[in-house]
């Protein structure tokens, strides 16, 4: 079952509900706080991301419920040809919403917008222990072109 959500820019407003769906699940809860009140490092952080033109924080609403969130990010590159590229990161649903369609609304959402931007490609990573979140993905025309590492300080 599929509900239509309208899809916003987040306020600083929604921030408690997002840093909830951050932390609502078993990756999540290892590395965010979501207490209240919140960690100043969120209200800080959401504050940063306004600022940045390229970047965007977008909510997904059933009514005035938050229920999904992503963020996105346009970055500048000097590969293909000075092109810009827009990054998928923190795509979450409230968990009483899954297997709806509001991720796939969201991420959709994200696609189109990387378009309007003029962006040659759109990318995000998943934790391998999200096999479920690699092949939603997948189904949504993602590729796995590229082996990609991080390093944590």
């Amino acid at each position: 079952m599929n509900i239509h959500v309208t899809i916003r820019e987040a306020t600083e407003g929604d921030l408690e509900q997002m840093v909830h769906m951050l932390a609502d699940d078993v990756l999540g809860r290892k590395r965010e706080r979501y207490e209240k009140p919140l960690p100043v490092s969120y209200v800080r952080a959401f504050k940063e991301i306004k600022k940045d033109k390229n970047n965007e924080l977008i909510v997904a609403c059933n009514g005035e419920e938050i229920v999904g969130m992503l963020q996105v990010t346009f970055t500048p590159y000097l590969t293909y040809q000075g092109s810009w590229r827009a990054t998928i990161e923190g795509v979450r649903t409230h968990s009483a919403a899954r297997g709806q369609g509001i991720g796939s609304q969201l991420v959709c959402w994200a696609i189109e917008r990387a378009k309007e931007r003029g962006c040659h490609l759109i990318q995000l990573t998943t934790d391998k222990q999200r096999p479920d979140a690699l092949r939603f993905y997948e189904q949504l025309g993602f590729k796995a072109s590229h082996e990609g590492l991080k390093m944590h300080f």
